[in-house]
């Protein structure tokens, strides 16, 4: 009988701020998976976003995963280094005639949902209405030189070619892979020369992971990522999707939204065996979580 292969798992943090009681939970259950199994716990940077990313953080990062006492195998990588293979990936599929430019601004996108009434939304909201797709080769050669444009995906085009697709998840089981829901999204900007989509594919296939743990909110996105592994012929891993850290009133811990982070804790004394103890039962409410010792 064929044996599946040893674990691979990767904690993978944007350092847009410090960690806090959600990236815990992740980095604590990727870590123990991967243990449990005599595999690998990786650590990846996500840095590819200049404009918000910090170096403070990066090492706030390191910071917090000691402090809880959860180490990682290998070099740390950082995506802003590979930067190739986003670009090559980028080029596979601009061969396969699925990506256009797009010329729309952000304002522009919002007042033609408006104008049409009834625009279908996905799971990020509104979908854009393809504008772009429709315009012709000349059009598009006459505004590439000087116009800002971001790359998508032509989503219609990319889910005939890949034929059906499903991925498997612990908690839903098997998931028939539905991308199209997301319209045609964006694959690189000026300012990002990788989407989140694009670099966490292409970086897991890069990396061997065998097993992707991440918040709940990310499900829907691994419609997205499955087709894009069966476009770039790349190996899908399997998916563990946890539910997430909440606050007193049931909402979702964000950075955004200034969530008691781990240095906060650590500065007052928090106990991080104890808090280790309480992400692995499964009492996920910050209120029961946050406990000094």
């Amino acid at each position: 009988m064929r044996q599946a292969p040893v674990a691979v798992t990767r904690f993978a943090p944007s350092p847009t701020g410090r960690l806090h009681l959600g990236h815990a939970l992740s980095a604590v259950l990727s870590h123990d998976l991967a243990s449990a199994d005599g595999g690998r716990f990786i650590l990846r940077i996500e840095d590819i976003d200049p404009g918000r990313c910090r170096e403070a953080f990066v090492e706030g990062i390191f910071e917090d995963l000691r402090w809880l006492g959860l180490g990682w195998d290998g070099e740390v990588v950082r995506q802003s280094a590979r930067m190739h293979l986003y670009s090559d990936a980028l080029a596979r599929l601009r061969d396969m005639g699925l990506i256009y430019p797009c010329f729309c601004t952000r304002s522009e996108i919002v007042a033609e949902i408006a104008a049409s009434g009834a625009a279908p939304h996905g799971p990020d909201g509104p979908l854009y209405p393809g504008t772009c797709r429709m315009l012709s080769t000349e059009e598009r050669a006459r505004l590439l030189p000087d116009t800002p444009h971001a790359l998508r995906l032509d989503m219609t085009a990319a889910v005939a070619l890949a034929a059906p697709l499903h991925w498997h998840d612990d908690r839903a089981g098997t998931v028939a892979a539905r991308p199209e829901m997301f319209g045609d999204v964006v694959l690189a900007r000026k300012d990002a020369p990788a989407s989140y989509h694009l670099a966490v594919t292409v970086d897991d296939a890069a990396q061997g992971i065998t097993d992707v743990v991440r918040g709940q909110d990310l499900f829907a996105a691994t419609h997205v990522h499955r087709l894009l592994q069966a476009l770039l012929g790349l190996p899908t891993p399997r998916y563990h999707h946890h539910p997430l850290v909440t606050d007193a009133a049931g909402r979702r811990l964000a950075k955004r939204d200034r969530a008691l982070t781990l240095e906060e804790m650590r500065r007052a004394d928090a106990d991080p065996a104890a808090l280790l103890a309480r992400l692995r039962s499964g009492d996920l409410t910050v209120g029961r979580l946050y406990q000094k010792a």
